[in-house]
């Protein structure tokens, strides 16, 4: 890869207005954040084998590693190795520490402190999957599930989780008082390169 080409791949994040982007975060490749997304300081969005396009209202809290990586198996010079598109809904939580490598992420799911998503993993609409919990299987996670305990047990809620806004709508006033910023977009929610 060129150094040229490699630069443009470091600075092609999008990120829309209304959305709160610490600069302490390290967002690299090309990824695109939607407006009322809130990305913590130390959190971590890298689009290494294709873009990530992240909905609105997200939270993203800290040490959350989001990762669109390529299988063990391929390299990135291989031929035939097309770049996959991640896709992270809206209204999701991502708490501290964990780790989201799935492809497709619905709406309004949780995805707790130090779990951990595999790349084959998709997470439909509506999911907890709980503390330090792994899933690594290939399989469409049904909605409403929840995962939960070491031995990854599963069950269905009657309800979705209900979106954070009011934590969100705190963390936007709060975060730009004690933190800088990454640019943003000005009007129309159109995403702006960084």
């Amino acid at each position: 890869m060129s150094d040229s080409k490699q630069m443009e791949t470091h600075k092609s994040a999008k990120i829309a207005a209304g959305a709160v982007v610490c600069v302490e975060s390290e967002v690299r490749g090309d990824v695109t954040i939607g407006a009322r997304t809130v990305v913590h300081p130390k959190a971590r969005i890298i689009a290494e084998a294709g873009p990530i396009v992240i909905g609105e209202g997200n939270l993203i809290e800290e040490q959350v590693l989001i990762i669109n990586s390529y299988p063990e198996n391929i390299q990135p010079d291989t031929e035939g190795a097309e770049p996959k598109t991640m896709v992270v809904g809206t209204n999701n939580v991502f708490e501290v520490g964990c780790v989201s490598q799935a492809l497709n992420i619905g709406d309004n799911n949780v995805v707790e402190s130090k779990a951990d998503l595999g790349r084959n993993v998709i997470l439909t609409s509506g999911c907890i999957v709980g503390a330090c919990c792994q899933v690594n299987t290939c399989e469409v996670v049904p909605e409403n599930t929840v995962v939960y305990g070491s031995g990854r047990f599963r069950r269905v809620q009657n309800e979705r989780p209900q979106p954070q806004t009011l934590q969100l709508d705190f963390l936007m006033k709060i975060l730009p008082n004690y933190h800088h910023l990454k640019k943003t977009g000005r009007g129309g929610g159109t995403p702006v390169r960084n």
